[in-house]
């Protein structure tokens, strides 16, 4: 799941995006508004988390010009002002949750998960496929009842091949959905997790869904 994290100072940014990736998240972030709406408007995020107080435009210009231009990722507004009119400026301006500092961590992942689960035709509340199952609210898998333990970037990369069922993913696009756009290691890194899943969602149960498609990618079979 990619965020786009918005926040000017940098130790708030490096904690939060450092909490984040070692909950399983991609993480992109910039430091000003005007960044943050070429961004958000660029790319699919699943959620973004903007800081009010940031260079401008502020983080409410930010909500307004992502509205305007009908991006519709998921906002959660991250700032010390408190006051009810600045929560109601934000959510008037489009943003859909309110979280200010300073928070816990386990607030944050609470808040981020049920606002990107909010839609539920695009996005389910629990992933099924045949006997697999995925509940992101609750970060478990199961397949035939049997519970499996999977780190976060294992279930980070189980959770974006179900969510995109007997579709051929490159390994670019792997990359930058699970890892992030700054990732300066190789392809192989995907190679190695996909192995670690076969090892634990596959083999186990005498399965192959997970299929290799030569020179491009993979794809996670629905039909098995």
């Amino acid at each position: 799941m990619r965020i786009l994290l918005v926040e000017d100072e940098p130790k708030m940014a490096a904690l939060v995006r450092k909490a984040l990736e070692r909950d399983g998240y991609a993480v992109d972030v910039t430091d000003n508004g005007e960044d943050a709406v070429w961004l958000g408007t660029e790319n699919p995020y699943d959620a973004i988390i903007l800081d009010v107080m940031i260079p401008p435009p502020d983080g409410f210009e930010v909500c307004r010009r992502l509205r305007a231009a009908e991006r519709w990722a998921p906002i959660l507004l991250l700032t010390a002002r408190d006051a009810v009119t600045d929560r109601v400026t934000g959510l008037d301006a489009g943003a859909d949750d309110y979280l200010p500092k300073p928070f816990s961590f386990e607030e944050l992942y609470a808040r981020l998960r049920a606002l990107t689960r909010r839609s539920a035709t695009a996005r389910p509340a629990v992933l099924e496929l045949g006997d697999l199952r995925l509940d992101p609210a609750a970060h478990t898998v199961t397949r035939s009842d049997t519970t499996i333990d999977l780190s976060a970037k294992e279930f980070a990369l189980l959770e974006l091949l179900m969510r995109h069922p007997d579709e051929v993913l490159t390994r670019t696009a792997i990359i930058e959905s699970v890892w992030d756009f700054a990732y300066d290691g190789t392809s192989n890194v995907v190679d190695v997790y996909v192995r670690y899943l076969r090892e634990k969602i596959d083999r186990p149960f005498g399965r192959e869904s997970i299929e290799t498609v030569r020179g491009v990618g993979y794809r996670l079979r629905s039909g098995t």
